[in-house]
């Protein structure tokens, strides 16, 4: 039920670009090839937990119970995490991509703009309700920058402080970082506050952070999510496809490109001649 749940709402795949793949993987000649997958999966519903993939390995490969005596307990059955509507992760490449494989295809997701998304949702969550919550840092971050960036950012310190980054001037041409949004962990201080000052540039003088919201959090999740580049486990690339399962517009990165694409088999039958 729940599975039926997560395909009929907030996600919006991206068939073009899965059809661009397919076009451009065609062998000379042209087979004809279907189009790449559009269905959506919404976050009402919560996704039902499953196993992780380390407790169910150590299972399998417990030591059997000595003859002569009686097993009393069994491991539970391994959950086949392909039937969920992003699979399950077979493999990362390049440092920058998640393979996964589902019931009928494969999911190729990009795991820094999906987990860009997550935080960017996540954050506007956490500001509707109850405030984004802040870390102290243990020695303050000292940031350069030139006397105008400072400006700005100093008389935006209050709008900036509900948004989870406290900071303050630092001499005429620095400041200091005391707190972070929570949400974005162990993050390049400097890159962000930088970033978010040239945001300011452009906003000009008459708007507030509230009035730009989805710009200044899309600029905080960037500097806050997973990096193409890092490696990451199976566990925790199968936790990243379950949460963008249960996260509404997780199809899609904060600048609009898509987060993952998807090829059906027969789409793949097709590119080798099968079909």
């Amino acid at each position: 039920a729940i599975r039926h749940a997560l395909v009929g709402a907030g996600h919006r795949a991206s068939t073009t670009v899965a059809q661009a793949a397919l076009g451009a993987a065609r062998p000379v000649g042209g087979l004809p090839i279907g189009g790449g997958w559009s269905g959506s999966y919404g976050g009402a519903a919560p996704v039902r937990p499953s196993p992780g993939l380390a407790e169910a390995a150590a299972a399998f490969f417990a030591p059997q119970a000595p003859s002569g005596q009686t097993a009393t307990a069994q491991p539970a059955p391994v959950e086949d995490l392909r039937t969920y509507p992003l699979g399950a992760a077979r493999a990362q490449v390049h440092g920058t991509y998640i393979v996964a494989q589902t019931e009928d295809g494969v999911v190729i997701v990009d795991q820094h703009a999906a987990h860009e998304r997550l935080v960017y949702e996540r954050m506007k969550e956490s500001i509707a309700v109850s405030g984004v919550k802040r870390q102290s840092l243990l020695i303050p971050e000292i940031v350069e920058m030139d006397e105008d960036s400072v400006r700005r950012l100093v008389a935006r310190a209050d709008d900036l402080a509900e948004l989870g980054l406290v900071l303050e001037g630092f001499g005429h041409g620095a400041v200091a970082v005391r707190e972070s949004p929570a949400l974005l962990g162990d993050t390049d201080i400097a890159g962000l506050v930088k970033d978010l000052a040239d945001e300011l540039a452009e906003f000009g003088e008459h708007l507030s952070l509230k009035e730009r919201l989805e710009e200044v959090c899309g600029t905080m999740a960037c500097h806050g999510s997973v990096r193409a580049g890092r490696r990451l486990s199976l566990d925790e690339m199968n936790a990243l496809l379950r949460q963008m399962e249960a996260t509404p517009h997780s199809g899609q990165c904060n600048h609009g490109r898509p987060t993952y694409v998807e090829l059906k088999l027969a789409d793949i039958e097709r590119l080798f001649g099968r079909r």
